[in-house]
């Protein structure tokens, strides 16, 4: 006899709803294998219902004072807050992330919404008194209308929450279509921001896959698009969403490198790389899965000591303390990961420790990566130039500063880099020529504070906008100026005839 799984539905106008879409898409425990959900897949027609929900209420909302705006972002942020270990065992449970990651990924989601609740500040336009002749010049940011956010399977909280909290705080509607592969914690989100006080229709949730994705960027009432995903897709995002009229930020895929000079302490070096290497499983966007010793010697020196720490890592399931990292999100993930294992000893890559094949006593079929590492790994490798995206550590070595600064200014993906040094005058060299959009100098993960800006360059972003941060108010917000005049003479008064005000 069948067993039932749990139901995973929509979220719009203010409750968990079925839709009209027939098919069903399983959520499997990363754990165990086993199929523990199914996730409802959308069509257009529950695209429009959401839609309609929206269109309603958005006005009302953006004419509700930034004040009362921002209290509703204080009243979700101590709601998450209240219900962080729930959401942070749901989230694992479908994810595979260890619990402290989990947290991790929503208290970095929280750290945007305290940042939106600060919006009454950050909205405020600018003015010009006197620009002319009893002129003044005044401009103001008004929200775009109805908002969508595409977010991925590797953080969802924070993701979703980079986008929906300063959108919404904005003025917004927000419809997300999160990942289908962990879709119960953006649901809970949107509960939680509607027990916070926001009105039914400016959070919704919409499930589903690519059907969804194309009604979302093809619908004509959406005015913008954020997405995170692989750089394929955020490509076809960005190509289509453009051309369908809409204002589309796309955040693609990355392979960050972390820069090793001879100067570095080598004890914190893979300290670091312990955790931003195989972290959450290498399924991070800011992952450090390239690392770069300048130096024979410092090679040499650098692998003897990260021998000891990779076999010291300990793989277990999600809920174990003890654990570094958990499971890869999916069977079809796994092997994915493990075909480019592959892949890297056929084309002559040195593999110093092979993760395939690990396996966990009582959890046979849950989907484990062991911690791998290769050496000697060149630029010319398809297995370098391409995001593998799990717990894979490559080492390529260079024989200079100005030959490891070239590798990650001419690889394809440009999200985050980082330097290990202790000369500062190399450090300020590197930050300043290295082709990437985020830096971090001796900071392995260089993720920006949710008041500064996240985003990367060539194949790792698409757009000219990047999240969260001003440049996030900026994407969703539009600018409206004004130029006023209240003349002193009397109508007809041939003096104050309008001209356009000059520097002159």
């Amino acid at each position: 006899m069948a067993t039932s799984v749990r139901e995973i539905t929509h979220f719009i106008g203010g409750a968990a709803t079925a839709g009209t879409g027939t098919r069903r898409s399983d959520v499997f425990d990363p754990n165990s294998g086993a199929v523990q959900a199914q996730v409802t897949l959308g069509s257009p027609a529950d695209l429009d219902t959401a839609m309609q929900k929206a269109l309603a209420a958005q006005g009302a909302w953006a004419a509700t004072n930034p004040q009362r705006r921002a209290r509703v972002m204080f009243a979700f942020k101590a709601l998450v807050e209240k219900h962080m270990d729930e959401l942070a065992h749901l989230l694992s449970s479908e994810h595979g992330k260890v619990i402290a990651d989990s947290k991790g990924d929503i208290q970095r989601g929280l750290e945007v919404i305290e940042f939106a609740c600060g919006i009454p500040h950050v909205l405020k336009g600018e003015y010009t008194q006197g620009a002319g002749p009893g002129i003044d010049v005044y401009s103001m940011r008004q929200p775009l209308g109805v908002v969508a956010g595409i977010t991925p399977f590797n953080f969802p909280a924070m993701i979703p929450m980079w986008m929906f909290g300063v959108a919404i705080a904005c003025g917004n509607a927000f419809i997300l279509k999160p990942s289908e592969r962990d879709p119960s914690v953006p649901v809970r989100l949107a509960e939680l921001m509607q027990e916070a006080g926001l009105p039914d229709g400016i959070l919704q949730v919409v499930q589903g896959d690519k059907e969804m994705v194309d009604a979302i960027l093809d619908h004509p009432e959406i005015k913008a698009v954020s997405f995170v995903g692989s750089s394929d897709i955020a490509h076809y995002v960005y190509r289509r969403g453009v051309e369908a009229g809409k204002r589309v930020q796309a955040m693609g895929g990355a392979k960050n490198h972390g820069i090793v000079m001879p100067d570095a302490d080598l004890d914190q070096v893979v300290n670091d790389l312990a955790g931003a290497a195989f972290g959450s499983a290498g399924e991070r966007c800011m992952a450090l899965p390239v690392v770069v010793p300048v130096g024979e010697k410092t090679a040499i020196a650098l692998r003897e000591k990260l021998l000891p720490a990779i076999q010291g890592l300990r793989v277990g399931v999600s809920t174990d303390a003890d654990a570094h990292y958990g499971p890869v999100v999916t069977a079809a993930h796994k092997a994915k990961i493990e075909s480019y294992i592959q892949m890297g000893v056929d084309e002559g890559a040195e593999l110093v420790v092979d993760g395939r094949g690990f396996t966990l006593q009582g959890h046979e079929q849950g989907f484990f990566v062991g911690p791998t590492l290769f050496d000697r790994v060149t630029p010319q490798m398809r297995s370098y130039q391409e995001e593998i995206f799990g717990p894979v550590l490559q080492m390529v070595r260079a024989d200079s500063f100005e030959e490891a600064l070239r590798l990650p200014s001419d690889h394809q993906y440009g999200n985050g880099v980082a330097i290990f040094t202790r000369n500062g005058h190399a450090a300020r060299e590197f930050a300043a020529r290295v082709n990437v959009g985020m830096v971090g100098i001796n900071v392995p993960i260089p993720v920006p504070v949710a008041y500064h800006t996240f985003g990367g360059w060539k194949r790792s972003a698409f757009g000219d906008t990047n999240q969260h941060g001003m440049e996030g108010v900026k994407f969703f917000t539009k600018v409206k100026t004004i130029t006023q005049r209240w003349p002193d003479g009397g109508v007809g008064d041939a003096a104050n005839a309008f001209v356009i005000p000059t520097m002159g």
